[in-house]
């Protein structure tokens, strides 16, 4: 029985750590098979050009993360006990042809300024777009690290109050609509345009808008930030976090096959033919273009609406530079340490819009839309003492219009000597007296190197289209993790809810699996006192630990202002806090219509809520609290509440 596993996960990307880390904390006996010879996927770091020098091959930037519970509340003990670190700076800065810049500071106010020396109008619409979308944070966060609503009833909830239609009209609309119906500057346009742009998305898409409201509110409400090390210690702390509660992360083994048996998910089988059952579940990182080559037993209309699901309309190419000194930026040092940062080769919106509409068509442009830094000012430990390195990002068309993919490779440095033309005009000494070697990075690469996740060059897995998003991402069939006809089978991936870029997302894909083992996945989760570490293979009666205690998540406030998440001062309200001391839901009125419990009050401090209760609910509550409940009940009617910690500043 030495290759019997309660879990066996194919794909040690980071999504897939995730998911093994929660289960292996939860006493499974997990193993994670990997294809390539390191684990981690898109989240990786290496020396890819010379030793000492260590680049992220895929992602860099950190910041949908920075809302999940496993980040905010520590759930694995990755950053109390395992060793991963983040540091944050400058969320996101652009640089003009003209060296001036526009940055977005973490401090609301202070960006808020620098939008006003542009135009004290944009600054207030800014500001205004800002503060709702910190408010709304909680209920954004509370849906991104979940599985999803199904679309329908999701569609429903919005469409019930004000609020939630102005996020269903922007889920709808481009972001260019948007910016145009509420600034006035070019530049303002262009710098928020470009920001949301880094989801693969063209700022004229239909289902862009949103990102106008959840970009601003991630970056000041939650910051940015990088791993010290390198995107890649993420991955390394989910490693050691799987291996410390006894399972196992195995690379250089590829998974070639499911193993099915009776309409259920048994294992797997590697190209050494070497196979591995799993007893309660497998977890495969398989793109929704590839399931008909691993998994036998899926209906054949379920495999053909995965087959068709559309990738996003351009991809990007990545230049990775070791440099003898740090990068000396024309523009000044200051948006050197922008984690974001954008080089633009035209200020006028309507030339980036060309630039765009070239990707669309497969056409390279000499004007280039580019990104990048030197990510050892950050962080010199990435380089050696005194030295620098590259990290230079270009958008550009997978399918070319002239040769189609397989161009890459024939046009691979013809391509890496336009992006540096670009960026030499922002970087002083991006010159080949500093340059120690480079390595270019093409969309066909990406391809190859992660055949079964960034299928055409797609690093986000597909895109992030209205008709892809939460319940139907990126099929309704495949949305829950599951695969209709094929009974424990769990997917992992950029290609699920909530989308693409470092997300956890495999926590989601946990969830499900915790809730189809009879497993406590808030018990699990949340349990994080030190010294309590036991548990058992079944995973029924856990009681696991890792690390300190976390105190409550911040609390979206006014820029300027600092505090607590206070009670309500109204005595006719009650409020519900979740797990971090956040407001779950306010209720305001509980009334008797018909023969139905009206609930009535506001759902994470911003959206109006309305629940109705049934008499039958109301029975199952009681079913629920069972009879050993009631003498508590009514001694915690006179008990003392204990006050709300602070959140840490």
């Amino acid at each position: 029985m030495a290759n019997t596993y309660d879990v066996v996960a194919m794909g040690a990307g980071h999504n897939g750590l995730v998911a093994a880390g929660y289960l292996a904390k939860a006493g499974k006996k997990v193993l994670v098979l990997e294809r390539k010879p390191w684990p981690g996927g898109g989240v990786v770091t290496r020396e890819i050009n010379t030793p000492g020098y260590w680049h992220d091959e895929h992602s860099s930037v950190h910041i949908m993360i920075q809302g999940n519970p496993m980040i905010r509340q520590d759930e694995l003990g990755l950053q109390s006990r395992f060793g991963l670190e983040y540091r944050y700076n400058i969320p996101y800065a652009m640089i003009f042809p003209d060296q001036t810049t526009l940055v977005a500071y973490q401090d609301l106010d202070k960006t808020c300024e620098g939008i006003a020396r542009i135009s004290t109008r944009d600054a207030d619409t800014y500001r205004r777009f800002a503060q709702r979308a910190m408010a709304m944070l909680p209920m954004f966060a509370s849906g991104l690290y979940v599985p999803p609503t199904p679309m329908g009833a999701l569609v429903s909830m919005l469409d019930s109050n004000e609020e939630g239609r102005e996020i269903l009209d922007a889920m709808q609309r481009s972001s260019l609509e948007i910016a145009n119906q509420s600034f006035e500057s070019e530049k303002i346009k262009v710098w928020l345009l470009r920001l949301v742009s880094e989801n693969l998305q063209m700022p004229d898409e239909l289902g862009t808008g949103f990102g106008l409201y959840l970009m601003p509110g991630l970056m000041h409400g939650f910051g940015v930030s990088q791993p010290v090390g390198g995107s890649g210690k993420l991955s390394e702390s989910l490693v050691r976090c799987i291996e410390h509660y006894g399972g196992e992360v195995r690379c250089n083994s590829e998974v070639t096959k499911i193993l099915t048996s009776g309409g259920r998910a048994t294992g797997v089988r590697l190209a050494t033919g070497e196979e591995f059952t799993a007893r309660d579940g497998v977890i495969g990182a398989i793109h929704p273009h590839r399931l008909r080559g691993f998994l036998d037993g899926v209906p054949e209309r379920v495999l053909a609406r995965a087959e068709r699901a559309s990738l996003a309309a351009f991809s990007i190419m990545v230049s990775h530079y070791d440099l003898k000194e740090q990068a000396r930026f024309r523009a000044g040092e200051e948006v050197s340490h922008a984690i974001m940062l954008e080089f633009m080769a035209s200020e006028r919106l309507s030339d980036m819009l060309d630039d765009f509409d070239a990707l669309r068509r497969g056409r390279i442009t000499e004007r280039v839309l580019g990104a990048g830094g030197d990510e050892s000012i950050n962080d010199p430990s990435r380089v050696p003492p005194g030295k620098g390195m590259f990290h230079g990002i270009t958008f550009a068309p997978y399918n070319l219009e002239e040769g189609g993919a397989a161009r890459w490779d024939e046009i691979r440095e013809e391509m890496g000597d336009r992006s540096l033309r670009h960026y030499q005009k922002f970087i002083a000494n991006l010159t080949s007296d500093n340059i120690v070697k480079r390595t270019i990075v093409t969309p066909l690469d990406h391809a190859r190197n992660m055949p079964n996740s960034m299928v055409g060059g797609d690093v986000h897995g597909v895109a992030p289209y209205f008709y892809q998003t939460a319940g139907h991402r990126p099929t309704p069939d495949l949305a829950q993790y599951t695969v209709p006809g094929v009974e424990r089978f769990y997917l992992v991936g950029p290609f699920l809810h909530p989308g693409g870029g470092v997300f956890g997302a495999g926590r989601a894909t946990a969830m499900r699996m915790f809730e189809h083992f009879g497993m406590d996945f808030d018990r699990v989760a949340g349990d994080r006192v030190a010294g309590s570490e036991t548990g058992n293979n079944n995973g029924k009666t856990v009681s696991l630990g890792s690390g300190r205690p976390t105190a409550p998540a911040p609390v979206a406030v006014a820029p300027g202002t600092s505090g607590t998440a206070a009670a309500p001062t109204d005595d006719h309200t009650v409020t519900l806090y979740g797990p971090a001391g956040e407001d779950l839901m306010t209720i305001r009125t509980i009334e008797l219509e018909g023969t139905e419990l009206v609930v009535k009050g506001q759902a994470y401090g911003t959206m109006p809520l309305t629940a109705k209760l049934q008499p039958e609910q109301a029975r199952r509550i009681l079913k629920m609290l069972g009879l050993s409940v009631f003498p508590l009940l009514f001694t915690f009617l006179f008990r003392r509440s204990k006050p709300k910690a602070a959140p840490p500043q």
